[in-house]
């Protein structure tokens, strides 16, 4: 990411706005410092030659106290609005990089979920030093160090270009020791990246370790992980030392031979006494922003860095199915979803090209799904059976094929009254915080009654009745509490309790033992009396047993004929 990154003043309004503020806010600045530096002058000069008492100069010093008072006001103005512009810029952004890697899907993000949500939370906040420290200094070298020089030119051609030829060592170092920061920065960055990935991985996964008495397992990994990123921070903070160290050195020299010529001048009377105070004063606030900008950098790298990896998410395009039927390219209005109690969704060969494989799986999938009926999709590991389920539910865009919902391609279909009439159970449900009646009922109001014959019908009551809580039993986020096949009823008992046309139940039995599939097949056989449509993912026999069409799918390599994992392209078997 640049100083002032052009992507970051399109993304967050406000950021223009403040960056616009804080370049008015700098030229007054400049004006203050100007002013004081020859007001300062002006008032000691007379007193230190005999010229004047202290009472003859109240003007200069009443003029000097005016301008102190307004650039402390500056400051003060200056670090309120940069605070709130801080909190709404970093807001905005991250809103942004929240709806685009929902919109473009756990397959089409560049990093993975764990990481993006990483550096969307811990790394975005970071990017308020950026906006609080280093901006306005980026911006005060701007105005402050030319103004300043400007002035120093009139007064002393021969400090200007002491001053002149000095300064660039200033932003010369502080690139080279920008460099090393922002490698420093980075790895940083990617530590805390992996390490808050494992550890959301981790507290998933609790109860299931506690259940295998395997809790205490990860502790040396995490151990690991936190002693790594500690080693990366405290290399930040070193290089951050040194930076400070070398720029205020380079700094401090320079002033000093600034000092000099004007010391030296000033003896053999070449150079007046007011004038070598002001061009004494003057000296070090030319040289203080672009010090100060090299003093911040390193505070702000994590932000620029996570900053960089937003951008380069934001820019990764929508396609037609990520935009929710509207295309990119062309903007045409979608079309509603037409009543899927009464249309057949169609698949008609759909290729799907798996990421980071030279494969299409699922490979020429032709598939039909009429209104009441339960079709299953089988196949071996990574055929595309669960990819299959993402296109049906307008998750996943096909590399090649359409998917029909009657005459309409679902590529057209606004997206929101397509999933209004899709329930979809995934391998790993995620849950809301809340009770556990909450997590079933979606908030709505559900009969006793029926909530009990749906959690019975799937095998939940038991779990309620274990509960001293029952139905108001605490859900953490995600489903913490619940073990995962425990997850999985709620979900079942939640799809049996909608009144969606079309339901999607991805491997419901996955993580459930041999007693508990009974409760997966009363539930698929209820929905089938319902008159709803199922698609089914399934392994077990008993399952796909339980289906009235059955759908086997293949993957195939890109380059060259690969060896098929399973044969036939869309074979279809109907049971009886």
């Amino acid at each position: 990411m640049r100083p002032l990154d052009p992507r970051l003043l399109r993304r967050a309004r406000s950021a223009r706005r403040y960056v616009l503020l804080t370049a008015g806010l700098g030229a007054l600045t400049a004006a203050t410092v100007i002013a004081q530096a020859l007001l300062l002058a002006h008032a000691l000069a007379p007193v230190v030659t005999g010229r004047a008492t202290l009472a003859g100069v109240t003007g200069p010093l009443a003029g000097l106290a005016a301008v102190l008072g307004l650039r402390a006001v500056l400051v003060g103005l200056q670090e309120r609005w940069a605070h709130r512009a801080a909190t709404r810029a970093v807001a905005e952004l991250r809103e942004q990089v929240v709806r685009h890697a929902v919109a473009l899907g756990p397959r089409r993000l560049p990093e993975d979920p764990a990481s993006v949500a990483t550096f969307a939370t811990r790394g975005l906040d970071a990017l308020e030093p950026y906006f609080v420290r280093y901006l306005p200094q980026l911006l005060l070298a701007a105005t402050v160090t030319p103004a300043g020089l400007a002035v120093v030119l009139g007064l002393d051609w021969i400090a200007a270009l002491t001053i002149a030829a000095t300064l660039p060592l200033v932003p010369l170092f502080m690139w080279l020791i920008g460099v090393m920061t922002q490698h420093a920065a980075d790895r940083r960055l990617a530590t805390m990246t992996r390490l808050g990935g494992q550890v959301l991985d981790l507290l998933a996964g609790v109860p299931t370790l506690r259940a295998l008495g395997r809790e205490r397992g990860p502790a040396a990994r995490v151990r690991d992980l936190g002693d790594a990123h500690r080693r990366a921070t405290m290399g930040t903070l070193r290089v951050a030392f040194l930076s400070g160290m070398v720029l205020e050195l380079l700094t401090t020299l320079s002033v000093a031979l600034v000092a000099v010529g004007v010391g030296f001048r000033l003896v053999y009377g070449h150079l007046d006494l007011t004038t070598a105070l002001a061009v004494l004063v003057l000296a070090p606030e030319v040289y203080l922003p672009l010090r100060q900008v090299g003093a911040h950098f390193h505070a702000s790298t994590d932000g620029i860095g996570a900053a960089a990896r937003a951008f380069a998410l934001l820019e990764v395009p929508l396609t037609r199915a990520d935009a929710g039927g509207q295309p990119p390219d062309r903007p045409r209005p979608p079309v509603d979803a037409p009543d899927l109690r009464r249309t057949t969704v169609r698949l008609v060969g759909v290729d799907v090209e798996a990421p980071g494989r030279a494969v299409l799986a699922p490979a020429g999938l032709d598939l039909e799904l009429r209104p009441g009926r339960v079709v299953a999709l089988t196949g071996p590991n990574g055929a595309g059976k669960s990819t299959a389920a993402g296109v049906v539910l307008g998750l996943v865009e096909p590399t090649r094929g359409r998917v029909l919902v009657g005459d309409v391609d679902l590529a057209d279909v606004e997206r929101a009254s397509w999933w209004r009439q899709v329930a979809w159970v995934p391998q790993r449900t995620t849950l809301e915080p809340g009770t556990l009646r909450e997590a079933v009922t979606r908030g709505r109001d559900v009969p006793p009654a029926a909530l009990a014959d749906a959690a019975r019908l799937v095998g939940l009551l038991d779990v309620v009745e274990d509960r001293p809580d029952g139905w108001l039993t605490a859900v953490g986020q995600g489903g913490v509490g619940l073990s995962l096949g425990e997850r999985q009823r709620v979900a079942l008992a939640r799809a049996l309790l909608g009144d969606e046309p079309l339901v999607v139940l991805d491997e419901p039995t996955a993580h459930l033992d041999a007693d508990t599939e009974a409760g997966v097949l009363r539930a698929v056989a209820r929905l089938r009396e319902q008159g709803r449509t199922v698609l089914l993912v399934a392994h077990r026999p008993t399952l796909v047993a339980a289906a009235d069409e059955v759908v086997r799918v293949r993957s195939v390599g890109t380059a060259g004929p690969a060896p098929v994992t399973d044969r036939g392209l869309a074979e279809r078997a109907v049971t009886a």
